[in-house]
């Protein structure tokens, strides 16, 4: 059963700018989050990740790779959100965290230079304690080493040596405990398609052990996992829809199909030849 069972407005707000002036916004329904696995799809600007960084705040969930919600300056008006929506729970859960794509390529370049900071560290140890015994500078590089220890636990040797998406992939992993709500905000961004299908297991693996995922994204192969509820944004007020009608859905697969016919169009339309 999903932790968190449902949102809805509630309350007039305090002004009608941003974010309220969003139409899915200004229009929003009670939600409800019956599935495990729900999604949140629309264009840039329809509100979906607005929507999803407020449930966060209002959530109070931690933040991976950014200030805590509750003093991140990125989230100022989010947290005006916040304050209008009531959230209802099944069960409050206090594991899981808030994720956001571009979050992540700042958070990798902060361990790598914690990663260097204790090795360097180590290197001082090693020219003070030259004339000390090994037991004493043992018990002197101790935090550090320790320190250092976890972190490869936890992230590997070094998330840099790897690609974006197999760092990405390997602190998502490294993140995940059952009985968890996760929200991710455009996950897909650092992902090639086979490591999107590969997110796509370790969602599973975490439902099946209690954990509940609501996910911003413009993702076909993301979108089509099994039995989850797919809000669109493109429409107000914000509703449930099926895969199968979603239009990032349909566009990708008719271009698939015939990418050709979509080319020959646009390239033709920007040349003036159409």
């Amino acid at each position: 059963m999903p932790h968190l069972a449902a949102l809805a407005p509630r309350g007039k707000p305090e002004h009608d700018g941003f974010p309220f002036s969003v139409p899915a916004i200004a229009t929003l329904p009670r939600i409800e989050l019956s599935s495990p696995v729900t999604f949140f799809v629309g264009e840039n600007g329809s509100g979906k990740s607005t929507l999803l960084e407020a449930i966060a705040v209002a959530a109070n969930l931690p933040a991976v790779g950014s200030d805590a919600v509750s003093s991140d300056v990125t989230l100022a008006d989010q947290r005006k959100l916040a304050k209008h929506l009531k959230l209802s729970w099944h069960a409050r859960t206090p594991r899981g965290f808030f994720l956001r794509a571009e979050d992540f390529f700042g958070f990798a370049k902060r361990l790598s230079q914690m990663r260097s900071e204790f090795q360097q560290r180590l290197t001082e140890i090693d020219d003070e304690y030259q004339d000390r015994s090994a037991y004493a500078k043992g018990l002197a590089q101790m935090p550090a080493r320790t320190s250092l220890a976890e972190m490869e636990r936890r992230y590997g040797v070094d998330l840099d040596a790897n690609s974006h998406g197999q760092s990405f992939l390997k602190l998502f992993q490294s993140r995940l405990v059952p009985g968890g709500l996760y929200l991710l905000d455009e996950p897909e961004a650092p992902l090639s398609p086979q490591s999107q299908l590969a997110m796509l297991t370790m969602v599973a693996e975490m439902v099946d052990r209690n954990s509940q995922f609501i996910i911003a994204t413009h993702s076909p192969i993301l979108l089509a996992y099994p039995g989850a509820t797919i809000y669109s944004f493109d429409q107000t007020p914000v509703a449930a829809v099926p895969y199968s009608e979603l239009e990032h859905v349909n566009l990708t697969r008719e271009f698939l199909n015939e990418p050709g016919r979509y080319l020959r169009h646009l390239i033709g339309k920007q040349r003036g030849d159409d």
